[in-house]
C-alpha cells in the first residue's frame, strides 16, 4: 500500500513510537497523538473530539496504539475472586470504549480514494477461541468487546471506503514498560522489530481482509 499521510495515536507509547519512526524513515508524513505529548485522553470524550475534530486529513493509514493491562496500582486478576468493579471499567474505558470514541472520526479522517488502513492494537489474550487458561479477565474482556468494535466498524466503513481495510492486531510481546512485569516466560521483541512486522502486515492488507483479526506474522487470529 502506497502511503503519503499517517496518523499514529498512542505515539508516546513503545510500539506507536516505534512505528511512528519507521514510517517517517520512509519519508512519509505522520501526525502524532499521545496523552503524555499531547494531553489526549481516551477516557474524555470531549478531548478525543476536540483532538481528532481540529485534523483535517486524509490518512491512508490511522493506527492506534493505546492500552492498559491495568490501572496503576493494580495487576490483571489470576481468579474471578479477584475482579473489581471499578478496576474493570477503567480497564474498558481504556481498552475498549477509548477506541470506540476514536473510531467515531475514522470515516472523516480515513482517505476513501485510494487503499487505507486503519489498524487497531489488540491482543491475542482478547480472542474467546485461544482462551485455553482463563484469568485476566479485564484485560481479556476488553480486548474481546475491542475486536467486536473493529469487526462492525470495518462493516460500516467498507460501505463507503471501499478499498479501505479496518483490522485489530496482536503485536506479539514486545519490550516496553506496559510488558515489563508481565512477559514472563513469553519471547519478547524490541519494539523497532514489532513496528517492522506490523508495518509488514499493513502494507499487505487488502480491502477483502478488512473486519479480521491478524498476529504480526500475518496469521489471522481466532476470534
Amino acid at each position: 500500500m502506497r502511503m503519503e499521510n499517517a496518523l499514529i495515536i498512542g505515539a508516546s507509547g513503545g510500539i506507536g513510537a516505534a512505528v511512528a519512526l519507521a514510517l517517517e524513515n520512509r519519508g512519509i508524513a505522520v501526525t502524532r497523538l499521545s496523552r503524555r505529548g499531547d494531553g489526549f485522553d481516551v477516557t474524555d470524550p470531549a478531548s478525543v473530539d476536540a483532538h481528532l475534530g481540529a485534523l483535517a486529513g486524509p490518512f491512508d493509514l490511522i493506527f492506534v496504539a493505546i492500552g492498559i493491562l491495568a490501572p496503576q496500582g493494580s495487576s490483571p486478576e489470576k481468579a474471578l475472586a479477584a475482579i473489581d468493579a471499578g478496576t474493570m471499567a477503567q480497564v474498558m474505558a481504556v481498552n475498549t470504549i477509548g477506541p470506540a470514541l476514536i473510531l467515531r472520526h475514522v470515516p472523516r479522517l480515513l482517505a476513501k480514494d485510494g487503499p487505507a488502513v486503519t489498524a487497531i492494537l489488540s491482543a491475542r489474550v482478547g480472542s474467546i477461541g485461544d482462551n485455553q487458561i482463563g484469568g485476566w479477565h479485564s484485560y481479556r474482556a476488553s480486548k474481546a468487546a475491542l475486536n467486536q468494535i473493529i469487526r462492525g466498524a470495518a462493516i460500516e466503513l467498507g460501505r463507503s471506503h471501499k478499498q479501505a481495510a479496518c483490522v485489530a492486531l496482536h503485536p506479539g510481546t514486545v519490550e516496553t514498560p506496559f510488558t515489563a512485569n508481565y512477559a514472563g516466560r513469553h519471547k519478547t521483541m524490541p519494539a523497532s522489530e514489532a513496528a517492522a512486522h506490523l508495518l509488514a502486515v499493513i502494507d499487505g492488507l487488502m480491502p477483502a481482509q478488512t473486519g479480521r483479526f491478524f498476529d504480526y506474522a500475518g496469521i489471522e487470529v481466532a476470534w
